[in-house]
């Protein structure tokens, strides 16, 4: 597997890309939206799970006006400082910075067959709120704290759609979910898995005080289904 830093240029600056490449060097791309602790071993571990299966993985390193190449270590102290720092991250812009990235990643010669994103709770609040102001093949918005709000704006939304919220999240109540719930009902392209068990950020294997492997592995399986059935690699 091949990895590599690439630059994409914003109007203030320009910032890094980490891209991995399939063993096959090519396939369908997919925009993987970092957390607040940044491209780090999490972020990685996902990318190289995606690029084994055949994607082109780029994750933009989202953070680079605060502080560049930031690495938030998965513990109680870790988690206060990327949440410190992620207090000063304009959310606007980060949508920005990841448009820009789509576009990169869709102009790359290895990628193939269409174009997705998934985020992790700031990505999965980044990646809803890119979808609806660009199509994709893909979105795969994983406890994303900002979309129960933003959740009307998902008839904004004409791509394939996957919401995943944990059921006794304590940073995104239940009722909160319950408002997406109802925003995405009867809407054919939107799938909408609610663990009614799991916490927040239960996907992070690298977070001991989140994971829950069980209810990982579900998410996990319903989101590789997803990206088969809408970005398939060929």
């Amino acid at each position: 597997m091949q990895t590599r830093i690439d630059q994409v240029t914003a109007h203030d600056g320009s910032f890094d890309v980490h891209v991995w490449l399939p063993p096959g060097g090519s396939g369908p791309g997919i925009l993987l939206i970092q957390e607040i602790y940044g491209v780090g071993p999490y972020i990685t571990k996902v990318a190289e799970q995606l690029a084994a299966r055949g994607y082109v993985v780029a994750a933009p390193d989202l953070f680079w006006r605060l502080q560049r190449d930031w690495v938030g270590e998965h513990t109680p102290e870790g988690t206060a400082a990327s949440l410190e720092l992620a207090h000063g991250f304009e959310f606007a812009q980060g949508v920005a910075d990841c448009a820009l990235t789509l576009g990169h990643l869709r102009r790359l010669p290895e990628v193939t067959g269409g174009a997705g994103v998934l985020g992790f709770c700031l990505g999965g609040s980044l990646s809803f709120m890119l979808a609806t102001q660009t199509e994709l093949d893909a979105v795969l918005s994983f406890y994303g704290s900002a979309v129960p709000d933003a959740a009307g704006l998902v008839e904004r939304i004409g791509s394939p759609l996957l919401l995943v919220f944990g059921g006794s999240d304590a940073f995104i109540p239940r009722e909160q979910v319950a408002k997406v719930e109802q925003a995405v009902e009867g809407r054919p392209n939107v799938r909408l898995h609610v663990d009614e068990e799991a916490g927040h950020a239960f996907h992070n294997s690298e977070a001991p005080m989140f994971h829950q492997p069980e209810a990982a592995g579900r998410a996990w399986r319903i989101a590789l289904d997803f990206l088969g059935e809408h970005l398939p690699v060929r």
